[in-house]
């Protein structure tokens, strides 16, 4: 998308008439969720979040991968690490996220463990041709939008014959999500605007039940001012009539079938299996999982390991900033003993957490 385009995305003038038009017509309190966490930053870094009406209440969901990875999956990456002949391979922001216990990736390569950053996927490959003795153990997270891409790694790894690589796969899909949030009894959702890059994969289809079962307007839409803001005026108005509807406001970049080839890929691939979320806990259908064709790539099978529930944080609230029930700065331990320096929960590790969010642009 050229400059000048996307420029016309960001008026100002037409960003306050929306504003006004809001003002105008809000008869009472929008609670409004904006799932990932890519959304989260951008409604800070535009300014809109200290422009919204006050009657409209921004509450984060569970978009940020990071966050939402479980501390005794955490807890599994640790062990791994420790274990000889093995290379953790990773994304940067898994590096400080929290076990049980508090500690962390970074630490433990602190204590010797082999764990390299890689930036894409595919130079696990390179890794493990580099180091044929070992396994070369890839920490699969993140949803729908990076699950195709793991799964490519996996075909080429085979095609290539690369016997030495295995993916911890922890891989989590939104829609069931978000319906778990909603049979929560302490859910207080009005609505919903969803995320752009799991869209772009999945499509509309598959969050057409928010609308359908619960009630819940949900919108797919971009990351600039224009496209927030019509969102939240579209389920104004839909709510004053009392209408909910789930729709793709986002064409320039998601189809409403989604990436086809993507999903064929990711469930050659992957089948659904049961997942923890912190915070939230088990969430039946919700996670992805190696198929038995696939096996050989399998770190769970091939090290044995079985997910648990353990304790969550003491003092950390991340669980109930998930799930909209807190706001970040409602947390006791935010800016206090949790600080991006010092991260005791997940939403303060990553750049996509709700907490570093409120700890960067939020003025108290």
């Amino acid at each position: 998308m050229s400059f000048e385009l996307l420029e016309k995305f960001r008026d100002p003038q037409l960003s306050r008439k929306l504003l006004d038009r809001m003002q105008g017509e809000l008869t009472e309190d929008l609670r409004f969720m904006e799932v990932c966490g890519t959304h989260t930053v951008a409604i800070f870094q535009s300014g809109l979040r200290s422009l919204l009406p006050e009657r409209i209440v921004h509450l984060s969901g569970p978009g940020c991968p990071v966050c939402v990875t479980h501390e005794s999956e955490v807890n599994a990456f640790l062990d791994l690490a420790g274990k000889d002949n093995v290379i953790m391979a990773t994304f940067g922001d898994l590096m400080r996220v929290p076990g049980d216990k508090g500690r962390n990736l970074k630490k433990a390569q602190a204590d010797g463990a082999r764990i390299k950053v890689v930036y894409s996927p595919f130079d696990t490959l390179k890794l493990a041709r580099e180091n044929p003795n070992d396994l070369v153990v890839f920490i699969g997270v993140g949803f729908e939008t990076t699950a195709p891409t793991i799964a490519a790694t996996m075909k080429m790894a085979r095609e290539q014959d690369i016997t030495n690589l295995r993916i911890l796969c922890f891989h989590k899909t939104v829609p069931t999500a978000l319906e778990a949030l909603l049979m929560d009894v302490h859910s207080n959702i009005d609505g919903f605007i969803l995320p752009g890059h799991v869209a772009a994969i999945i499509g509309l289809e598959p969050f057409k039940f928010l609308a359908e079962k619960f009630g819940k307007s949900a919108i797919i839409t971009g990351f600039e001012p224009l496209d927030i803001l019509q969102a939240l005026t579209q389920m104004i108005d839909w709510r004053n009539k009392g209408e909910a509807h789930a729709v793709n406001s986002y064409r320039r970049i998601v189809k409403d079938e989604g990436n086809v080839k993507a999903l064929e890929i990711m469930y050659e691939v992957f089948e659904n299996t049961d997942a923890l979320w912190r915070g939230i806990g088990n969430i039946p259908d919700s996670g992805l999982e190696i198929r038995e064709e696939w096996e050989l790539f399998d770190a769970k099978k091939e090290f044995g390991i079985v997910i648990t529930e353990c304790p969550p944080l003491a003092g950390c609230k991340c669980g109930d900033i998930l799930k909209g029930i807190k706001q970040p700065d409602e947390c006791p331990l935010f800016k206090k003993v949790c600080t991006p320096a010092n991260p005791v929960g997940p939403c303060m590790v990553s750049t996509e957490g709700s907490c570093a969010a409120y700890y960067k642009y939020k003025l108290d």
